[in-house]
């Protein structure tokens, strides 16, 4: 059994299931997976609620909605652990966050039926990636978004969002899994939100599950859209070609957050 593994037998009254909903600022973090001999949001996040729950972290189950990149943010990221029954939700997340806070906080804590796994009962993920498209720098912004200084055309992104919906193979925006393990995911929602009197342009994508890097590939792609790079016609003929080599540079991981998750 592992981290990212929770047991699924009945409860046994003495621990009940617990669902948390993180947010984080991924930028000094090697993402969020554990890792040896490097710092990422889960190896802070467990040892904070075995610290305040008073258990060893081998003893901490816990699954997670999605394992973030490093750079990566989320608002919406889903923890589930399992806990002693004598555990204050309250005093857990006044621990916790006074302990790993403000990098890293736990917005809300609700009880879950014991067969609750964040990973596996996801319906779907939402992510939101933010550009800035202004010349001038804003260091209120600089870690949270990709900066271009040159216009981008709004139309043409928000044409070139639309081929995305739908159920495809996504080879062509996603790195190569060496297991063999099909890329091809179900698109709901792929759109961009524009306020006319900002700078600021938010690309929102929601699908039931996300592959390798997908969503700052799909992004790269879009900008070359946007910037005159490639047409918005160009974005179907990538797509079914699923070749890596045919869509554009992976975007930073600055401005990418995993926004949502639905059950």
């Amino acid at each position: 059994m592992t981290l990212f593994d929770l047991d699924s037998r009945p409860a046994d009254n003495t621990r009940r299931r617990w669902k948390l909903i993180v947010a984080y600022d991924g930028s000094n973090f090697h993402g969020f997976a554990a890792q040896s001999d490097v710092r990422t949001v889960q190896g802070e996040l467990t040892a904070a609620l075995a610290q305040t729950l008073n258990i060893g972290l081998e003893d901490l189950r816990f699954s997670c909605a999605g394992r973030t990149d490093a750079g990566v943010h989320a608002w919406g990221q889903v923890v589930a652990i399992d806990v002693p029954t004598s555990a204050d939700p309250e005093r857990i997340i006044r621990s916790v966050n006074r302990l790993i806070g403000p990098e890293i906080a736990v917005r809300s804590i609700d009880e879950v039926d014991y067969e609750f796994d964040a990973r596996h009962n996801a319906r779907s993920r939402l992510y939101r990636y933010t550009i800035l498209n202004r010349a001038t720098p804003d260091p209120f912004m600089a870690a949270h978004s990709w900066r271009i200084d040159k216009p981008l055309e709004r139309n043409l992104l928000s044409l070139a969002a639309d081929p995305f919906v739908g159920e495809h193979d996504f080879s062509a925006f996603c790195r190569k899994n060496p297991d063999g393990v099909s890329n091809v995911r179900r698109v709901d929602r792929s759109r961009w939100i524009f306020d006319p009197k900002s700078d600021v342009l938010v690309y929102e994508i929601k699908a039931n599950a996300f592959c390798w890097q997908m969503v700052r590939s799909i992004v790269g792609t879009l900008v070359a859209c946007g910037s005159g790079r490639l047409r918005p016609g160009d974005i179907l003929g990538v797509l079914n070609s699923r070749d890596r080599n045919q869509a554009e540079p992976i975007a930073p991981p600055a401005g990418l957050c995993l926004w949502e998750v639905d059950y």
